[in-house]
């Protein structure tokens, strides 16, 4: 069974002046910073005529590797954080599966413990133990 992120920004006005351009830069340069060429990174969906209001859209599938797992999670929390920073005036709702991932104006997006060195390198350990 997979975990996905997902990621869903909604407006009634379109993006529109400089704000295609800044979300095609953030998706740009965090796509180009993943850490793992083997792992589903950030992916944006192409725009659905059928939900005008939706301005962005993706998900990200989580690896199985444990020790892949945290590295992966702040990757993506934090890209759509510079996101959501480049369109502040959306409605954005971020979860994973049934876990609502709450805004904090001051750190973004993230879970607790993710950044958690030794939690990643335990989790690490124990991925090459079970190898």
């Amino acid at each position: 069974m997979s975990v996905s992120l997902y990621y869903t920004a909604r407006r009634a006005t379109p993006l529109s002046g400089p704000e295609p351009a800044a979300v095609t830069r953030v998706v740009t340069a965090r796509q180009a910073s993943f850490p793992y060429e083997d792992e589903e990174s950030l992916y944006v969906y192409e725009p659905q005529a059928a939900e005008p209001e939706t301005v962005l859209s993706g998900s990200t599938k989580m690896p199985f590797d444990p020790g892949r797992l945290l590295p992966v999670v702040a990757h993506v929390l934090d890209s759509v954080t510079e996101l959501r920073r480049a369109l502040p005036d959306a409605e954005w709702h971020v979860h994973m599966d049934d876990l609502d991932i709450e805004w904090d104006e001051a750190k973004g997006y993230e879970l607790p413990g993710m950044r958690d060195a030794d939690l990643a390198a335990s989790l690490a350990e124990a991925d090459r133990e079970g190898a």
